[in-house]
C-alpha cells in the first residue's frame, strides 16, 4: 500500500463520519422535532434564527451543538471520573467506526487508476459491523455503573439486557441472507443483487426482524427502556453537557449504521434499478466515472433517509414496550423466527440446486 492509498482511506473514514454521519445526525435532531410536530399537528422548533431567517428551524441543529458544548459538565459527587468520562466516548466511538465499514459505492475508474468508495474494504465486512454495534454496550452499561446512582444503574441494566438481545436477533436475522449471498463483504452483497435481484425479494422476513432488532438496539421510542424518562431511569441520568449530548449522537449513529446495513444488504446499496452504474464506473469517457461515483453515493444516501424516515415513523407511532414485553420480543419471538428463517433458506438453496 503506497502512501497516497493510505491518504485515500484517510479521506474517505474522514468523510464518512464527518460529512455522511455527522450531518445526517444534525439533521435527523431537525426531523425528529419537525416529523413529531407533523404527526401530532403542532408547529415544531421554529424559533432559532440567523438574521431573522428561521428557514423552518433548520437552525436548531446548530443551536443544540452550541448549547451541547458551552453547557457546565456536572458531576455528581458519587462518579467514579474516569470510567464517568471514558463511558460516552466508547459508546459513541463504537458507532462512528461502523460508518468506515459501510459500502458508499463501487470501484470507479478514473486517472488510469481504480477507486473504491467504500471506506474500509473488508473480507468480513458485515460481522465487523455487528462486531462494533456490540462494542456500544460496554460503554452504555459503564456510563450507569460510573453514575453511582441507582437509577443510572437500573438504566444501564436495562439497556445491557436489550442490547444483547437485540444483538443476537441481528446476527441470526442475517444468517439467511448471508448464506444466501455466500459471503461476508458488504460489496459482493451488493454485487449478488446486481447480478440476481435485491435481497429484500427473497429475503422479506429477514428484512422485517433485522428493522426490527435493529430498532430495539438504537434504544429509541418505542424500544427506549434505557432511557425511560418520565420514570427518571436512564443510563444517562447524572450526565450534563457534551457527555450527554454524545449518547444522544450515539443513538442517532446507531440509526444511520443499521439503516446503512439494511441498505447494503436489503436494498441493492448503491444500485440503482435500470442504470448499470458498474459499467459507468469502468467508461474510459472522462468524467463519466465521476458521475457514476456521484449517483453511488446519491443512491446509499436516498436509501438511508428513507429507511431513517421509516424509523422516525415508528418512533412517533408505536407505544412504549414493557421491559418484559421486550425481552419476550427479542428471545421468544425475533430469535425463533430468525432461526426458522435460516433453516428455510437452507432447504429452499438444497432443494433448488
Amino acid at each position: 500500500m503506497t502512501r497516497y492509498d493510505l491518504l485515500w482511506i484517510v479521506v474517505k473514514v474522514g468523510a464518512a463520519i464527518l460529512l455522511f454521519g455527522m450531518n445526517i445526525a444534525g439533521f435527523l435532531g431537525w426531523v425528529e422535532r419537525k416529523q413529531s410536530a407533523v404527526l401530532q399537528d403542532r408547529i415544531g422548533a421554529n424559533r432559532a434564527d440567523i438574521f431573522g431567517i428561521t428557514l423552518l428551524g433548520l437552525f436548531h441543529p446548530i443551536a443544540d451543538a452550541i448549547k451541547m458544548l458551552t453547557k457546565e459538565d456536572f458531576e455528581a459527587k458519587s462518579v467514579i471520573k474516569p470510567l464517568h468520562a471514558i463511558a460516552p466516548m466508547i459508546a459513541m466511538g463504537a458507532g462512528l467506526f461502523c460508518l468506515a465499514a459501510l459500502p458508499y459505492g463501487g470501484t470507479v475508474q478514473f486517472m488510469g487508476r481504480a477507486w473504491s468508495l467504500q471506506p474500509i474494504d473488508c473480507p468480513v465486512g458485515v460481522p465487523l459491523v455487528l462486531a462494533a454495534l456490540g462494542l456500544g454496550v460496554h460503554g452504555i452499561v459503564m456510563a450507569g455503573y460510573a453514575s453511582g446512582s441507582n437509577y443510572g444503574l437500573l438504566g444501564a441494566l436495562r439497556g445491557g439486557a436489550q442490547m444483547i438481545a437485540s444483538e443476537v436477533c441481528l446476527a441470526s436475522s442475517l444468517a439467511g441472507v448471508l448464506f444466501l449471498y455466500g459471503t461476508l463483504d458488504f460489496q459482493q452483497a451488493v454485487a449478488w443483487q446486481s447480478a440476481h435481484v435485491w435481497g429484500i425479494i427473497v429475503q422479506p422476513l429477514a428484512f422485517i426482524l433485522f428493522l426490527t432488532a435493529g430498532a430495539a438496539l438504537t434504544k429509541r421510542t418505542p424500544f427506549d427502556l434505557p432511557e425511560g424518562e418520565s420514570e427518571i431511569v436512564g443510563y444517562h441520568v447524572e450526565y450534563s453537557g457534551m457527555k450527554f449530548g454524545m449518547f444522544l449522537i450515539t443513538d442517532f449513529m446507531e440509526s444511520i449504521v443499521i439503516c446503512g446495513v439494511i441498505t447494503a444488504l436489503f436494498l441493492g446499496g448503491w444500485l440503482i434499478p435500470g442504470v448499470n452504474l458498474t459499467a459507468l464506473g469502468q467508461s474510459a469517457t472522462p468524467y463519466v466515472p465521476l458521475v457514476a461515483a456521484a449517483l453511488m453515493l446519491a443512491s446509499f444516501t436516498f436509501k438511508v433517509l428513507a429507511l431513517l424516515f421509516l424509523l422516525m415513523q415508528i418512533r412517533w407511532t408505536l407505544p412504549r414496550f414493557r421491559f418484559d414485553q421486550l425481552l419476550d420480543l427479542g428471545w421468544k419471538n425475533l430469535l425463533p423466527l430468525s432461526l426458522l428463517n435460516f433453516l428455510a433458506t437452507v432447504w429452499g438453496i438444497y432443494l433448488w440446486r
